[in-house]
């Protein structure tokens, strides 16, 4: 029998920053770590041009899957008959809609067998049996999947295989004509048994793919470096560096372009985001501590067609230590980065988690040019503890609509540790780039 719960949403409007947001409810959420609130949930929430879709663990780590009208509050929710270990901050829900509108779902992932699965129907949110996608490199040593949009339709899917400090990166295409999934690569970014890359990566409005990572040696943080980066303009069966340059694969160490050069034991952290401007000029975001600085800021790095620059988007005056292995608890989260073109600017927003201002959610912005001079508001009314963003990357791509996946959630230092918290409410906060234009001008 189908299990479905209409949630009718209790969405208020916050007044603030002289702009207008709305934050909608939807459910309560497992929080004892930051299982439903890792910036790798590629996605959180996804929308085609007839509905959003949201995934999460609920308090017992069922996984929820569901569905709301666009401009509506009411959510359908469906809880499935999949589970994931929700104790281990790894194993996040990753969600995908496709040209068809069929869910496709991958979740509880730590070095273990592939889980994926997809809607019984287009619209649907019940899931139908655990599927093989290529039947390669996927009964163990699967980690970080991640789902990414095609203008066709189609997909691509990435995720690491094999261990911290010694994966390779796979890639996956989901022909949406055909109804399957090709492999594309089993090692596109090879650690050579030595290290691994730690990715993240965008497609642009064109179906090129844009792809940074940093290299880490070992388990340890602190052996994460250099941001490096790559690009591919046939749906990744070949792929350059930014000059043009043939890389060979799988893409090595020695091979790699640097976009950063950043040494070890520089609070470097991984698996960021990145975005490109409405011209596929490539973005990154990160933080990490300057050299001959104490405190770490959050960086953008972005190339404008000729060179990479960076540019400091933050002036945070408390110091931390980034080391270790495991789910770190750490004051500020990893940011996520979008672009917007208004005018003949490109806007940058920067979201993010920090300490300094009580664990709120933190939105800056600058524009590109020549000093980039950067703002920031602080969203009071959103106290997240240890969240890290997500959002619904097609509905910012197609309506200029940033939807934030917003859930208190707490997390232990260190080897998969929970922390005490009762289950906390599963939030929408969302706001349109005109809103976003209101916040900052």
């Amino acid at each position: 029998m189908k299990q479905f719960l209409i949630v009718i949403a209790l969405s208020s409007i916050i007044v603030g920053c002289h702009s207008t947001s709305i934050i909608s409810e939807v459910d309560y959420g497992w929080s004892k770590t930051s299982v439903n609130a890792a910036i790798f949930r590629k996605n959180s929430l996804v929308s085609n041009d007839k509905f959003q879709y949201i995934s999460f663990y609920d308090s017992i780590g069922n996984v929820v899957l569901g569905r709301r009208k666009h401009g509506k509050d009411a959510w359908r929710l469906h809880t499935t008959q999949y589970q994931g270990n929700v104790w281990d901050a790894h194993n996040v829900i990753s969600i995908m809609v496709d040209g068809d509108g069929y869910l496709h779902v991958s979740w509880d992932h730590h070095d273990g067998p592939l889980n994926y699965a997809r809607s019984i129907e287009p619209g649907g949110i019940e899931l139908g049996p655990r599927l093989s996608m290529t039947n390669i490199q996927e009964d163990r040593g699967v980690t970080y999947p991640e789902f990414y949009a095609l203008p066709d339709g189609g997909m691509y899917f990435v995720y690491r295989y094999g261990a911290s400090g010694a994966g390779n990166m796979v890639l996956n295409r989901y022909h949406l004509d055909e109804k399957r999934w090709e492999r594309i690569h089993n090692n596109l970014i090879s650690g050579e048994g030595k290290r691994n890359a730690y990715w993240q990566m965008a497609v642009d409005n064109e179906g090129d793919i844009h792809l940074s990572y940093v290299w880490r040696d070992t388990w340890d943080v602190s052996t994460n470096h250099n941001l490096c980066y790559a690009k591919s303009s046939d749906g990744g069966r070949t792929w350059k560096t930014s000059t043009g340059k043939k890389l060979p694969v799988p893409i090595t160490y020695d091979t790699s372009e640097i976009a950063m050069k950043i040494p070890q034991n520089s609070n470097l952290i991984n698996q960021t985001s990145m975005t490109t401007d409405a011209n596929g000029n490539p973005a990154i975001a990160s933080y990490w501590t300057a050299e001959g600085e104490s405190v770490t800021q959050f960086f953008i790095v972005y190339h404008d067609g000729t060179e990479w620059h960076s540019s400091q988007a933050t002036n945070r005056k408390t110091p931390f230590s980034l080391a270790g292995g495991g789910t770190r608890r750490i004051p500020i989260s990893r940011p996520q980065l979008l672009s917007s073109v208004e005018g003949d600017e490109t806007f940058f927003y920067l979201i993010y988690r920090d300490a300094e201002v009580d664990d709120r959610v933190v939105i800056s912005s600058a524009s590109t040019g020549e000093g980039m001079q950067w703002k920031s508001k602080v969203i009071d009314e959103l106290d997240v503890a240890q969240w890290e963003p997500s959002y619904d990357t097609e509905l910012w791509r197609n309506k200029g609509i940033l939807s934030l996946y917003v859930q208190k959630v707490g997390q232990g230092e260190g080897g998969e540790r929970a922390v005490e918290m009762a289950p906390q409410m599963v939030k929408v906060f969302q706001l349109s780039s005109s809103q976003l234009k209101t916040f900052f001008r």
